[in-house]
């Protein structure tokens, strides 16, 4: 039985939900003034701009902030089994999710029509339209789902005075890298550019990568099954604290990574470079769902769908470029170059930059990360024997 197709009482019993531990942390922040409601609002980490106010003041909500991981099996098993659908309105996650989540009931359709910030965004009609590949990130059957709050192409992380420069997925399997190489204990990360690496030189017959056949999936790892036992890898990482630490200790010179570590590392201290490979990027957007609660009181959902419009607002875009790296909405840059007593010439600068960087990448294309696979128990189960050498 394929996962995306169980129902609640299936996905709860499945081996899937092993994660069943990354239960909701107490992280929990709210925002300072008298607000007459409260927004339950779950974020992977990236979403929180360090200051809600103004979302207050025009609002008259709150914000309280709790931290969730990203696994795909993990947030299921929060909603379904850890009542998170009773007590959270608004979760900001990696998009792709919305198979598992409309088939279990969890999620609301977005209305857009309530969000005055959603058709001024030139970004969403650009890179997630109806029938893209976007698309498969906010919406299923032709509805949305989700609200894209960032976008980014990711690749992989060196240390150009140990390397040189580094152009391609290649620089993970170069044997003269063997034993400085850290990948991400993750297959639709690794996994998929792994796949991207393989079809775009030619060396193994992949199809789409975003979304591969069992036997593609079975060559994928076997493939980095090979390169595992010659001693390739230094480790697998699962944390973005211990994905730093290992550029900044120079453990490795070659990570699969985000680009906020390297932004990370560099604070630091650290000279590392975010790679432009020639095969191009693991392409994704963050989306913020509205959790299906028929018993959320009209004045919270009024202030949830208020919370969706004001993330896709300018100063929350700006704000959100400036702390993490990734590219939100087309009013941010322009927004703090006019606001400079609040992003100072500097910021400005940097978010204009960032926002141009991630466009480019979008340009040059690659491939769409795949949160939900169609065979998404073999990707697990392929997963499973990769790590378990």
């Amino acid at each position: 039985m394929r996962v995306c197709s169980m129902n609640r009482r299936q996905v709860l019993a499945s081996g899937l939900l092993g994660g069943a531990g990354l239960v909701l942390d107490g992280r929990f922040r709210r925002t300072f003034g008298q607000a007459q409601t409260t927004v339950n609002f779950v974020d992977i980490g990236v979403g929180d701009p360090g200051d809600w106010s103004k979302y207050t003041a025009k609002s008259g909500a709150s914000v309280n902030l709790i931290s969730i991981g990203n696994a795909p099996s993990a947030i299921l098993n929060v909603l379904i089994g850890g009542g998170g659908s009773a007590t959270y309105d608004v979760i900001n996650i990696v998009g792709g999710m919305q198979k598992p989540l409309v088939d279990n009931n969890l999620v609301d359709p977005i209305d857009v029509a309530k969000l005055p910030n959603w058709n001024k965004d030139s970004y969403i009609q650009e890179f997630l339209k109806p029938g893209s590949p976007g698309f498969n990130f906010i919406g299923y059957n032709d509805k949305v789902y989700g609200v894209p709050t960032v976008l980014q192409g990711d690749s992989f992380a060196y240390l150009p005075e140990a390397t040189g420069n580094l152009d391609s997925y290649g620089a993970l399997f170069d044997p003269k890298w063997k034993g400085y190489v850290a990948l991400e204990d993750n297959y639709t990360t690794a996994g998929q550019k792994t796949a991207l690496y393989l079809k775009k030189n030619n060396l193994a017959s992949i199809a789409n990568p975003d979304d591969m056949t069992p036997g593609e999936i079975k060559t994928v790892v076997d493939f980095l099954i090979d390169k595992k036992k010659e001693g390739q890898f230094r480790t697998l990482w699962s944390s973005f604290e211990q994905a730093v630490n290992l550029l900044v200790s120079k453990e490795v010179k070659v990570l699969d990574c985000w680009e906020p570590m390297v932004f990370a590392a560099e604070t630091k201290g650290m000279k590392a470079v975010y790679a432009r490979p020639k095969e191009g990027y693991l392409l994704w957007a963050m989306a913020a769902y509205v959790i299906k609660n028929p018993k959320r009181s009209e004045e919270k959902t009024k202030a949830a769908s208020e919370l969706l419009d004001f993330m896709l607002g300018p100063w929350y875009g700006a704000k959100i470029t400036l702390l993490r790296g990734y590219m939100t909405n087309p009013e941010a840059a322009p927004y703090a170059k006019s606001h400079p007593e609040e992003f100072p010439a500097a910021q400005a600068e940097k978010i204009a930059a960032i926002d141009a960087g991630v466009k480019s990448k979008f340009e040059l294309g690659g491939t769409w990360q795949n949160r939900w696979p169609t065979h998404v128990e073999t990707y697990e189960e392929e997963w499973a024997r990769f790590k378990a050498v």
